[in-house]
């Protein structure tokens, strides 16, 4: 058993080649081989989102707070709220993040295809 202590990881910056605007990420969980599943919790300004991107095993959002939005390619724009779950299909190219006035967080799970030793 491992017990990661709240606040024990430090917070980073969402990189500019994958965020706009003001977006935080605290990591959750990334275990070690054989599992392959990560787990963060982003947090998006009014106004910042993800580029367009895909995960080649899919990805679940599970929206902890506040309210954005979320679009597949060849979709409509559609509304996120706490307490929603979002999926997205292994290479579906999509976009999350906040609202235009509100802050939204949530829960990021995705599987890695393979570990990258490192």
């Amino acid at each position: 058993m491992e017990i990661i202590r709240n606040g024990s990881q430090p917070s980073g910056k969402g990189p500019a080649e994958y965020f706009t605007g003001t977006v935080r990420i605290d990591p959750l969980f990334s275990p070690p081989d054989p599992a392959r599943v990560a787990m963060a919790l982003v947090t998006f300004e009014p106004g910042a989102r993800t580029a367009w991107h895909t995960h080649p095993l899919g990805q679940t959002l599970i929206v902890t707070a506040g309210s954005g939005q979320a679009q597949r390619e060849g979709g409509p724009i559609e509304e996120i709220k706490q307490g929603d779950v979002v999926w997205f299909a292994p290479g579906e190219k999509h976009w999350h993040g906040a609202g235009a006035t509100t802050a939204m967080s949530h829960i990021a799970i995705q599987e890695k295809t393979k570990r990258v030793a490192g």
